[in-house]
This record gives C-alpha cells, sequence and structure tokens, in this order.
C-alpha cells in the first residue's frame, strides 16, 4: 500500500488517509442522517411543529467528540511532521539552488549539476536557496515540500529508500515559466554514486568568464539568454552596442546599449522597457551586483556578437 520512495512516505499517507477516512465518514453519515431527517420530518408527515427539549448528554456529546476528534488527527498529522525537522547528524548535505526557472544542485568539493543524485539508504540534507524569488521543494513521491526563501536558510532531508528517477517541482508559483521548473532526482547504488561524483568535474570559477559568473550568480541567465533565444528579458546576444528601442515614460524611443544603459538596466530595470517585453519582473540589483561586477559584465557583453 505505502511505496518506500522516502522515510516520510508512511507517516505522511497514514496521516492523509486517518483524515480522509474521518472526513469521508462524516460527509457520508451526515448526508444520511439528513435525508433521514428530511424524510421523517417533512411537513406532510409533521404538519404542525413540535418544541424539542434540550438534552444536556447530546450536547455534551457532540462538543466532546468533535474536540478529541480534532486534537487526535492533529497529533497523527504532528507525529508525520515532526521528523522532517530533525536532520540526523553526519547526512550528507547538498546544497539546492532555485531561480527562475531552474533548479541546480552543489556537492562537497565544488561539484555542481542540474540533477539531484544520491546514494541509496543514505539520510540527506538538502539545504535551501533562492537567488531571487520564494520557490517550493516539492518532491511528490518523498512525501516532502518545503519553502525556498531568499535571504532565509530552510533545509529539507529524508532517506531514499527506492532506486530509480523522481520528479523534483517548484510549488510557489514563481514567474511565467513557473511551470517548467523541474528537475530530476535519480536514486543510484553507493557504488554508481561513487562513480558519478568522481567523474563528475569542479566548478572552477577561474576559468570560466567572470563577467558570465557574476551573471549566472544573480540568476539573469534565467531571463535573458546568450543564444539569441527570446525568454522574459532581451537576449545578451549582439546586445551590447545595438540600437534598441525602448519605452520610457510610455515614451517609445531608440537608445544605443552601452555602459550607461546596462548600469540603468541593472539599477533602474523598469525605467528603460525593451519594446515587446513587460515591466515589473525583474528586480533592482541596486545593492547587489557591484559596479566592478558591471564592469565584467559589460566586458562579457561585448563578447557576445
Amino acid at each position: 500500500m505505502f511505496s518506500n520512495a522516502s522515510n516520510f512516505v508512511h507517516g505522511v499517507d497514514k496521516a492523509f488517509l486517518i483524515i480522509g477516512g474521518f472526513s469521508v465518514f462524516f460527509l457520508v453519515s451526515f448526508t444520511a442522517i439528513m435525508i433521514v431527517f428530511i424524510v421523517k420530518y417533512n411537513r406532510k408527515r409533521n404538519p404542525k411543529a413540535t418544541q424539542v427539549k434540550d438534552n444536556t448528554l447530546l450536547e455534551v456529546t457532540w462538543t466532546t467528540l468533535p474536540v478529541l476528534l480534532v486534537l487526535f488527527m492533529f497529533y497523527i498529522g504532528w507525529e508525520g511532521f515532526l521528523p522532517m525537522r530533525q536532520d540526523p547528524k553526519g547526512a550528507m548535505r547538498v546544497k539546492a539552488i532555485g531561480q527562475m526557472w531552474k533548479w541546480s544542485f552543489e556537492y562537497e568539493n565544488n561539484k555542481q549539476s542540474d540533477t539531484l543524485v544520491l546514494p541509496i539508504n543514505k539520510p540527506v540534507r538538502i539545504d535551501l536557496v533562492s537567488k531571487d524569488v520564494i520557490h517550493g521543494f516539492f518532491v511528490p513521491a518523498f512525501r516532502i515540500k518545503e519553502d525556498v526563501v531568499p535571504g532565509k536558510n530552510n533545509y529539507s532531508w529524508f532517506i531514499p529508500g527506492e532506486l530509480g528517477d523522481f520528479d523534483l517541482l517548484c510549488s510557489a508559483y514563481c514567474g511565467v515559466n513557473h511551470s517548467y521548473m523541474s528537475a530530476v532526482i535519480r536514486i543510484v547504488s553507493q557504488q554508481k554514486y561513487d562513480e558519478w561524483i568522481a567523474a563528475l568535474p569542479a566548478v572552477n570559477a577561474a576559468s570560466s568568464n567572470p563577467g558570465f559568473a557574476v551573471l549566472q550568480n544573480n540568476a539573469c541567465t534565467g531571463c535573458h539568454s546568450i543564444d539569441g533565444s527570446k525568454l522574459v528579458g532581451p537576449s545578451f546576444k549582439g546586445l551590447f552596442g545595438s540600437t534598441i528601442e525602448v519605452k520610457t515614460n510610455g515614451v517609445l524611443h531608440k537608445v544605443k546599449v552601452d555602459e550607461e544603459y546596462i548600469k540603468t538596466s541593472v539599477y533602474d530595470p523598469d525605467k528603460d522597457i525593451a519594446k515587446d517585453f513587460t515591466s515589473g519582473i525583474m528586480k533592482p540589483y541596486k545593492n547587489i551586483i557591484k559596479d566592478s561586477d558591471l564592469k565584467l559584465i559589460n566586458e562579457y557583453l561585448k563578447t557576445l556578437k
């Protein structure tokens, strides 16, 4: 009946079935009682209304039983929830980074992947980080869901119990491409995991373009492509040095994309809105991206011809 995808499946499903069972029971019971009363006490059978005297036992019963029932359901839910916030010492640690609109995962030794690969039967703590807006770390098969809030430390943990691929979704609406924000959690044997992590190349920030690193670290590449494809914002390819149409205070005019335009777009993104794009999507990066980082961005954009 229960799967073994994670150690939380039994507790969550137990709470769901018990609370759902009570709900169905009372729905059917109250509906049946209502029908009986409608038939038995309709106007044709009881043309003259009669006063029903109070019944202390009945009143105590229908007050006490629901209270006890609600407390019992609370206990069942709490019993399933409490272990989710008690990660064991020595658990393997992975950082899950959410940004519009993708998941990425960082392992020890500066290794990173877009698929979360984990060994079976080993506890793992997932440290949850958001680079932009609120996301939701949701794995239906594992019965876990945690908010991923920018600026707040949060985590989820579990022990995978079945081999295979499982869907990781975002449970919080995070923008126009929210429905595309999914990833795969792949559970493998310890031997296959060791082989996979050993073959995974380390991310060397020094070997990559520093300007691209700034863009990637601030989730810019989630909205702006570097290959010319259209996303939420204009593509970076061929942008620097070009002349584009923008709308400023409702007036459409042409501007040249130079250092000053890039600076304005980063620090005050709703001032000049590129034609065919929407305002109110990008947040200001005034206190996030430094002037020195802007220079790196400009140098990188110049290479995207």
